[in-house]
């Protein structure tokens, strides 16, 4: 059950930050689109400490033991580039609360500039996050011991 659900938060994760990538466009951003990266950033942000928290009890818990996990350095990598992805995620993240408030008070949209800014760094978290279960597959196969 404990793999099934981290692999769930995994998905989870992948499909909504693939969708903040195919919203944050300058030719889609309207109203709605903004409203709707607030959303989606939020439960991709929510999918992200579900795969964390997952991840930390399936080596504790987990068939090889947390002794196995915690020494091998390809858990490290990963682990790093969970938390690279982590915090580059918080600036599309209050980029998106800022538009969401910016529409709100003054019906105003975020300009093509921020747009392609953010939209570059959810298509640098993207890229990275391909990069981690290429470690996964590596690390449950015993590699880095």
């Amino acid at each position: 059950i404990l793999a099934y659900v981290h692999f769930l938060a995994i998905l989870t994760m992948v499909v909504f930050i693939s969708s903040e990538a195919a919203l944050c466009r300058i030719e889609w951003m309207n109203e709605k689109v903004v409203e709707r990266l607030a959303r989606v950033d939020a439960i991709y942000g929510m999918a992200a400490i579900l795969v964390l928290a997952t991840g930390i009890a399936r080596t504790i818990w987990g068939v090889k033991g947390s002794g196995w996990y915690w020494t091998n350095p390809l858990l490290h990598v990963k682990l790093t580039l969970f938390i690279i992805v982590g915090l580059i995620s918080i600036f599309p993240t209050i980029t998106y609360i800022r538009w969401r408030r910016q529409l709100r008070e003054n019906k105003s949209l975020p300009s093509a500039a921020e747009v392609r800014k953010t939209r570059r760094l959810v298509m640098i978290q993207a890229h990275i996050l391909v990069l981690i279960p290429l470690f996964a597959v590596f690390l449950a196969r015993g590699f880095g011991k």
